[in-house]
Formats: C-alpha cells, structure tokens, sequence
C-alpha cells in the first residue's frame, strides 16, 4: 500500500524552511512540495528524508541537499517545454523537480548502479524523463541544443564540450544557460553562464557550494 500521505507535512515544512533560507520562485517550491523525496533515499533515512541536508544513497554519492536543489533550479528557471539537459542524475530527485516543473528534462549518468536503480524508480513514480548511462562530460549530442544545462557535481573548469551543446541566440531569443559549480573539491562557486553569442559566453558568479567532483568515464 502506497503511504506516501504520511510525508505531505514534512514536506509542507520543508517548502516553508526553504522560503526563509531564500527561495522565492514558487514554481520551484510547488515543485519540491510535490515531488516525494522519501521515494529517493534508502529506507535507513526515511526519518531524514525532509531535513534540509544531504543524504547518502550508496556508491559514495548523496542525494543533494534540498536547498541546493532549489536554489539551481531557481537559477536555471526552465520555462514550461524547455529542454533542460542534467550532468549527475544520481537519486534522480533534481531530474523530478525539473520535471515537475514542466521542464522537457534529459539526464546522464555515469555510474552504472546509480543508473540501474533511478531510471526505472522516475518511470514508475511517473516522470516523463529521457535518461541515460554514459560519461555526462560529453553531454548529450543528439538531443543537443539545450535551453539549460544543470551540472550536479563540481568541476574545475567550465566544460567546453557542454557549452557547445548550448541553444545559440536567435534574433530576441536569448540563448540557453548552465548552472554549474566550479571550484577545488572542497568547495566550488555556483556559477551562471549564459550563451550570448555563437562563441560568447558570459558567466556569473553567486554562492558557495560544496559537490562530489565531475568526472568523465563510466563506472560499473
């Protein structure tokens, strides 16, 4: 039997601590109010599940905290029918949000059990997501442009190869945009860079995070 009516007030609570941290877009908070994180951490942290804290889910990789899946979401701000492509699905939670929020979401994954386990755990709880196993520094070429690209794990430099796979502008369309954190492995800077030209980007830099690194290759 599906109890997942058992977490509706944890979840209620998150919404509003996420609110005070900061979080304003209310379509991102309808969106973490509705998807069921529970369903995304091992069954050891039910308890833990609407805590506003990373949480590990096996092969030393954690599901990110809720305030970080908030405030890049936030950043991206993916409008209804974008293409929005994710490097890292890891727990598949970040990937549901995105959808939730009527994003057209494509993610990759380079751990083979982490893969294993999501794909089919997004499909069952009904999100229309494109996933795939493969190395997410090479992103995802046939399904490329993307109007965003959110990058969940910490790189140490902006990769040239996602950049490309960027919508380029188009007359008063703008083109697409990465959020992305950049930094040494102890902690990385959330960066926005924006396509503004065929070969221009521009990139800002807002508030410290800290991620498992980006890596290429698969695994398992």
């Amino acid at each position: 039997m599906n109890e997942d009516w058992k977490f509706e007030k944890r979840r209620s609570r998150l919404v509003d601590e996420l609110r005070e941290k900061g979080i304003s877009d209310e379509r991102v908070l309808a969106a973490i109010g509705q998807v069921p994180r529970h369903r995304f951490v091992e069954q050891a942290f039910l308890g833990r599940a609407y805590n506003d804290e990373a949480l590990p889910i096996g092969l030393k990789q954690t599901i990110s905290q809720p305030y970080t899946v908030a405030f890049q979401s936030q950043t991206l701000a993916p409008e209804r029918g974008e293409r929005i492509l994710e490097i890292g699905t890891g727990s598949g939670y970040q990937a549901a949000v995105l959808s939730e929020m009527g994003a057209k979401v494509f993610t990759v994954e380079r751990m083979k059990g982490l893969f294993d386990r999501t794909s089919p755990l997004l499909k069952s709880l009904g999100y229309h997501v494109k996933t795939r196993f493969g190395d997410g520094m090479e992103g995802w070429a046939a399904f490329a442009p993307f109007d965003g690209i959110i990058v969940t794990a910490g790189a140490l430099d902006l990769p040239e190869t996602l950049l490309n796979q960027l919508k380029k502008p188009e007359g008063t369309k703008s083109g697409g945009r990465m959020i992305i954190p950049v930094g040494p492995r102890h902690e990385q800077t959330m960066r926005l860079v924006m396509r503004v030209e065929n070969d221009q980007f521009e990139s800002i830099e807002l508030d410290a995070f800290r991620f498992v690194p980006l890596l290429g290759k698969t695994v398992g």
